[in-house]
């Protein structure tokens, strides 16, 4: 069958190129044709390699309920993560433990996500990894009484807002009530409350207590609860032991008129504890988004407030899950220094080129070096093969000849000329290819003048 015009145009210039490999290196068309195939399949990998596996430009960040610290925080990140190209999806829930099993669950589309310490008892984690704790997360119980409490056991018999399913806060508000002896079901009434709903109940009296903290109340409502007449903040005067006890949990301090100077708010420090909030992401986040993500913790979490200090977070603290490869490395030199340098997709880019190319030409230049020795050894080999046959032949004629044994040197003096003009050799040795040749006349007129 005919080929089309188009078809005719090209293979004329590919017919060349294959002639002048064939005759450089001395190959068959065929075995030169395939290996022009495997260069051009490896150069098309290598570039659908490049074009198809840049970073991801979206994540999904699973936060907490509306208003919460949690979501503000989220918010900041998806600000700065747009500035470098990035979108955030940020999705609702209740807190930690919803975040956690969202994480958990392969067939939930979520990259990253808030948890605080202590609520992995339920979860598996072992296929998460942290990228490092950000912040204190203090635990807030804010009492209606006529004094301030400074015991937990103090609540028992009251209606305590502990937080609704899924959250940290109930988690923790639980925990704490248990070492206390305070269990569902007894003379204690525990109301599942978010943050804002809580602080209202409490405000109206409907309520005796409010466990709060930053995943599921906002700055606010704190506040609002703070300067309120008749509530008061629980002073955790056993704040070493539950720290000693629940190792997660971190003794913080509230300073004496942090709140407010004028009105000398808080009266005096206020004890206080709590876990950290930590960013926790599945094992296939990419390398560069963790730089990223970490980056935005530095400039939405590394200033100081009352209960941290300049720099203090992000930091690889860990404790339910391990640090991850590519944190550790954030956390020891920084950003890469493409990233450092250069705008987001291009260091991508680069970054890219460099982890395909850098090992192949690791690879390629000792083979580049290695495979013209080995080729030349080959062909070399070949040569110098028929040259031991002719030496073996012309030996013979020093010997005595026997009748017929002329007749029989010709015949194998034929069969090596016939063999050695059937040898394709590169244009590289050709000089050893004539000299072979004329190495053979050499041996058949010595053998024409023996007697």
């Amino acid at each position: 069958m005919a080929l089309a015009p188009n078809a005719q145009v090209l293979k004329k210039p590919v017919d060349r190129v294959v002639g002048v490999f064939a005759e450089t290196f001395g190959l068959a068309r065929t075995v030169t044709t395939g290996i022009i195939l495997l260069v051009v399949f490896v150069a098309m990998s290598v570039t659908c390699f490049l074009l198809m596996s840049p970073p991801p430009n979206v994540i999904t960040m699973t936060a907490g309920p509306k208003d919460s610290i949690f979501t503000m925080n989220a918010e900041k990140y998806a600000v700065i993560l747009e500035s470098k190209g990035v979108k955030l999806n940020i999705l609702p829930s209740e807190g930690s433990l919803e975040n956690l099993k969202r994480l958990s669950d392969p067939a939930f589309r979520v990259d990253i996500g808030f948890v605080q310490g202590g609520v992995t008892n339920s979860v598996t984690t072992d296929k998460l990894v942290s990228l490092g704790s950000i912040s204190y997360q203090p635990l807030l119980v804010f009492c209606r009484s006529d004094k301030p409490l400074t015991l937990i056991s103090e609540l028992t018999g009251k209606r305590l807002a502990v937080g609704p399913e899924g959250s940290g806060t109930r988690s923790l508000a639980l925990t704490l009530l248990e070492a206390n002896g305070i269990k569902p079901g007894g003379s204690t009434t525990l109301v599942d409350l978010e943050g804002k709903a809580a602080s209202k109940a409490l405000q109206e009296g409907s309520i005796d207590a409010a466990f709060l903290m930053g995943e599921s109340a906002s700055r606010d409502v704190m506040r609002t609860l703070l300067r309120t007449e008749g509530i008061h903040l629980l002073d955790f005067s056993q704040a070493d032991a539950y720290t000693r006890r629940i190792t997660y949990l971190n003794k913080l301090v509230l300073p004496r008129g942090s709140i407010e100077f004028g009105k000398d708010l808080p009266p005096h420090d206020l004890n206080l504890i709590g876990p950290t909030v930590e960013i926790i992401a599945r094992p296939s986040l990419h390398p560069a988004l963790s730089d990223l993500l970490l980056e935005a913790a530095r400039e939405v979490h590394g200033h100081a407030t009352v209960l941290q200090r300049q720099g203090e977070f992000p930091a690889p603290l860990e404790h339910d899950f391990r640090i991850s490869e590519d944190a550790s490395r954030f956390y020891k030199s920084g950003k890469s220094l493409l990233y450092r340098w250069l705008p987001f997709w291009m260091a991508s880019l680069v970054n890219r080129i460099i982890v395909v190319f850098v090992p192949m030409i690791l690879v390629v230049i000792p083979g580049l070096r290695i495979i013209p020795k080995m080729y030349r050894w080959q062909v070399q080999r070949r040569i110098y093969r028929w040259y031991g046959e002719l030496l073996v032949l012309e030996r013979s004629l020093l010997a005595r000849m026997e009748p017929g044994k002329r007749q029989e040197l010709i015949q194998r003096l034929d069969q090596i000329e016939q063999a050695v003009n059937k040898m394709k050799v590169p244009s590289s040795f050709a000089d050893q290819f004539y000299g072979l040749r004329g190495h053979i006349n050499f041996v058949r007129d010595r053998l024409a003048d023996r007697p």
